[in-house]
């Protein structure tokens, strides 16, 4: 192959399974080191694609399996965001994936970083058969406590799934059992086992930052584009210094609030 080193890096770097195999083929005689070590950078880059795709399909393989063992095909996957936060709601997603069309990238939304999140979000929400972020605010938090505004929040997702025509044989939850309704599934660490977990897990996540960006620009001064209502320290002292906005779950600030602002 009468090529210079850069032009075979760079159908090496462009290479599918198969292009790579004709490639390696070709180049097996060629003892330039920059060639040798392009081979070999290629061959693991494909290796860790196939594993890529291995990790996700073992995912989908593995929440039809517990479809199955229910006697059920359709799964509408949950997860919540922002169970701990000082400010801004909590947010359940829930989706239902196809099988038939294979996301790729799906992982624990706290394992994916931010920009490949709102690439997979977008993925899910135009491929998905159905999907839905349901919101509970910060004065509901605080008037009915986490656990009932989790179940409310839970309920209402499968309901909006429900809603768009998509009947589920089962529905799965990350972590602990929620006894919302008969077909709950409950999968430990489910947003990294179970494919539509994920994708709830992601799209949740992607919503509630665009909000807690919108928030920050009502209510400025705490930070909540960047901490997304954490506690950071920054947080805490902007709400020891200005008191709580609307925003704020006041029965988690009771430890440092000062009479509000707004």
């Amino acid at each position: 192959m009468d090529l210079t080193v850069p032009e075979i890096k760079r159908k090496l770097q462009e290479a599918d399974e198969a292009a790579f195999a004709v490639l390696e083929r070709s180049l097996v005689a060629d003892t330039r080191k920059g060639v040798r070590r392009a081979v070999e950078v290629a061959r693991r880059r494909l290796e860790a694609e196939a594993a890529e795709r291995e990790r996700v399909a073992g995912m989908y393989a593995f929440e039809r399996a517990l479809a199955a063992e229910r006697g059920g095909h359709v799964r509408v996957g949950l997860d919540e965001v922002g169970r701990g936060p000082l400010a801004g709601p909590l947010a359940v997603g829930a989706v239902v994936l196809r099988d038939d069309d294979v996301i790729e990238g799906l992982n624990d939304s706290k394992q994916v970083k931010p920009e490949q999140r709102e690439v997979i979000a977008e993925q899910v929400r135009r491929r998905a058969l159905a999907w839905t972020v349901q919101y509970v605010q910060p004065d509901e938090i605080d008037a009915a406590g986490m656990t009932a505004s989790l179940t409310a929040a839970f309920r209402r997702a499968v309901a909006a799934v429900e809603a768009a025509g998509v009947i589920p044989d089962v529905i799965l939850l990350d972590g602990n059992p929620l006894h919302l309704d008969a077909r709950e599934v409950n999968v430990v660490k489910g947003d990294a086992r179970c494919a539509s977990i994920a994708a709830a897990s992601i799209v949740a996540k992607v919503e509630r930052d665009a909000l807690m960006v919108q928030l920050d620009a009502q209510y400025p001064g705490y930070g909540l584009a960047s901490n997304k209502g954490y506690g950071s320290e920054e947080h805490i002292r902007a709400i020891k210094e200005r008191g709580l906005s609307p925003a704020h779950r006041a029965s988690f600030c009771t430890a440092f609030t000062q009479p509000t602002l707004f």
